[in-house]
């Protein structure tokens, strides 16, 4: 069984971390610069938990979450890079991908969703378009989350049986447990047409999840510029009369919870 990083040690390496964090999201919203994170990687690898790590002490409004549906039948009559434009970042904005425009070259492939032709043509156009993003300013980091068979086996049984985690689990994450060599074969194939220097593939172990976000959490703010701007200064001066309590008219508040 594998050794995983414990809660308290996690939560103690994260926490310093999490201050850098929000020290980013200043400068970014000081600066202008436009931040981009894909996270890919076999399902139950754990992408959620790693983007809730990062986004977790950053303002919603700046940070932003992409998770697309499957594309509708006007998306997929489109450009393939098309609907995933409008969800880049502007001005100071920092967006993470929960899955991203490699699927063409990840699900879509393995599990027969794209043609061979689809899946090569993505392959010729992904630098082109990421160059395209890097060249007019953004900074584009794209993250592959690893784990064995046997983790994703027990992580799979662990959303089976536990009612809080069942909605995670469909058909096509059960149909795609014989397929772990084709996802591997797809993944080679990907990052050797796609790693470049302008927008690199970095892998993560995440086997123990908590060690993997803090893994990549870290190797994410090393490779960013000085990031610490000073906070602003705030005029906080005293409110000048005894704190007023709560009053109500129209409504009052409901009962409080009480426990069992």
């Amino acid at each position: 069984m594998v050794k995983r990083l414990k809660r308290k040690a996690y939560e103690a390496a994260l926490e310093p971390m999490e201050a850098e964090l929000v020290a980013m999201a200043r400068w970014a919203r000081v600066t202008g610069q436009r931040i981009v994170v894909l996270f890919e990687g076999r399902d139950t690898a754990g992408k959620g938990g790693a983007i809730k790590a990062l986004a977790g002490r950053l303002n919603p409004r700046q940070c932003r979450i992409v998770a697309l549906p499957a594309p509708s039948e006007r998306e997929q009559s489109q450009w393939y890079f098309q609907r995933f434009v409008p969800h880049l970042p502007a001005s100071g904005e920092v967006v993470l991908f929960d899955r991203s425009w490699y699927n063409r070259a990840g699900v879509e492939k393995v599990m027969g969703y794209a043609s061979e032709d689809q899946v090569e043509r993505f392959l010729r156009e992904a630098p082109v378009f990421e160059r395209s993003l890097v060249d007019d300013g953004m900074l584009v980091f794209k993250y592959w989350l690893t784990c064995d068979q046997e983790m994703q086996e027990e992580r799979l049984r662990e959303r089976l049986d536990e009612p809080l985690k069942r909605w995670k689990l469909s058909p096509v994450d059960l149909a795609a447990r014989d397929k772990y060599q084709a996802y591997t074969d797809a993944r080679e194939a990907m990052i050797a047409a796609t790693h470049s220097d302008h927008a690199p593939w970095t892998l993560v172990d995440f086997n123990d999840q908590k060690l993997g976000r803090l893994t990549l959490i870290r190797d994410f703010l090393d490779r960013l510029p000085d990031t610490y701007i000073e906070p602003p200064e705030l005029d906080f001066p005293p409110l000048g009369h005894a704190p007023l309590k709560e009053e109500f008219g129209v409504l009052k508040p409901i009962p409080a919870f009480k426990s069992a």
